[in-house]
């Protein structure tokens, strides 16, 4: 029998797309990339995605001679990042702010700027700011997001993302940048030439911006609608959160099964068999609004046994091996717990899925060790691959003592 496909009627650009409706965002190019003249095809085009759906995005733009913005307006209309605006009388309106770079970071200029920039954007969802002059990069670009109160910021390098002795570094949390920031980590850990604008990111994210991207401007588009990335994400210190899935959560969870499921992770499941582990979900959550990773606790199958089996475990590709699987499953334990389970199985194909449970404690069994009611109707195939792994559950003293 034909396994059903999956409807992919939501992708990750559309789920990311979504993310950043309504918001802003400030793109920063490196002085370098302009000098360079880099192609600025790749990064125009996320840019119309963006503005079509209904993101503020401000682009600063290092601007050293005269006129220089006209080639990035000129990629801008060929990706249809610009919208039709007419200022009153009719005359063409080019969403483009000139400033001087000493201005910037003054009490007064920043005051005038943003009165500046709200009265260009309050046309449309776009303006290119021309910084002129030699101007300080990344540290004005930080403190203009600080200034604007602005959430998310990207920065535009040659270089791109970090990449440290240990390879490409997708994610680092303000804790561990403050790490890299001690004397002579950085230059231990081959970034001694970035440290720089290591410190800057630091009084981005302590000023409160939310988060900073660092990548290619060529990269832009899978950085920003990606689950993969092309760069670098830096969070603040308190980024992750696990807490049971709300319903306004469901969605973007269900997104998350369902890649799983064509990725071959996980278990096929229908529409209501993954509404079934929605409800008795937890979400992993960046910055108190990404869900970086999902994974449920099913009892009622099982309840004979006094067991429960970990479902649906899931953690988006950028973010494994920042530990969100290892949480996401201690919170499944710790709700087993004080559901007063005897233990908790889970069933994985993938070979680094099983070395991860093996690693948590879990022990592998024969199948005959689990309830029988998880076979019901479980595809023969799968069930050649799969292997299974159980762990007791340690009560409370106190409550052992009860049971006696």
């Amino acid at each position: 029998m034909a396994r059903p496909a999956v409807p992919e009627t939501f992708g990750e650009k559309d789920f990311y797309l979504e993310e950043f409706r309504g918001r802003s965002v400030l793109i920063a190019l490196a002085p370098e990339v302009v000098t360079a003249r880099a192609d600025m095809s790749a990064l125009a085009g996320a840019v119309a995605d963006l503005v079509r759906h209904q993101t503020r995005v401000l682009i600063w733009w290092p601007s050293p001679a005269p006129g220089t913005e006209r080639r990035l307006l000129a990629a801008f209309g060929r990706a249809r990042a610009l919208l039709r605006r007419r200022r009153p009388g009719g005359r063409r309106a080019a969403p483009l702010v000139r400033v001087d770079a000493k201005t910037l970071g003054t009490r007064g200029g920043d005051d005038e700027l943003r009165a500046t920039l709200w009265n260009e954007m309050r046309h449309g969802n776009l303006c290119v700011l021309a910084v002129r002059g030699p101007v300080e990069f990344p540290e004005q670009a930080t403190h203009l997001a600080a200034a604007l109160r602005i959430t998310k910021l990207i920065l535009l390098e040659p270089h791109g993302g970090l990449a440290a002795g240990t390879g490409h570094m997708s994610f680092v949390d303000e804790h561990q940048l403050e790490t890299l920031l001690h004397e002579g980590e950085a230059e231990w850990s081959g970034l001694g030439h970035r440290r720089e604008l290591l410190g800057a990111v630091r009084e981005a994210l302590a000023a409160g911006v939310e988060s900073v991207n660092l990548c290619g401007p060529d990269g832009v588009a899978e950085e920003l609608f990606s689950y993969v990335g092309s760069g670098t994400l830096f969070t603040r210190g308190d980024y992750l959160t696990v807490s049971p899935l709300g319903i306004e959560e469901f969605s973007q969870a269900e997104r998350l099964l369902e890649r799983g499921q064509r990725e071959g992770m996980l278990k096929f499941r229908t529409p209501e068999e993954i509404a079934g582990v929605l409800a008795s979900g937890f979400g992993a959550t960046i910055c108190g609004r990404h869900l970086a990773g999902v994974a449920g606790l099913l009892t009622s199958p099982y309840a004979e046994a006094h067991a429960g089996e970990i479902v649906g475990l899931y953690t988006i590709t950028r973010f494994k091996g920042e530990g969100i699987g290892e949480r996401l499953v201690n919170r499944v334990l710790a709700e087993a717990e004080t559901r007063g389970l005897d233990y908790v199985f889970a069933c994985a194909v993938d070979q680094h899925a099983q070395q991860f449970f093996e690693r948590l404690g879990f022990t592998r069994v024969a199948p005959s060790a689990v309830p029988a009611a998880k076979w019901d109707g479980y595809e023969k195939k799968r069930r050649s691959r799969v292997g299974v792994f159980r762990r007791a559950i340690q009560r409370p003293q106190a409550n052992v003592a009860a049971v006696r």
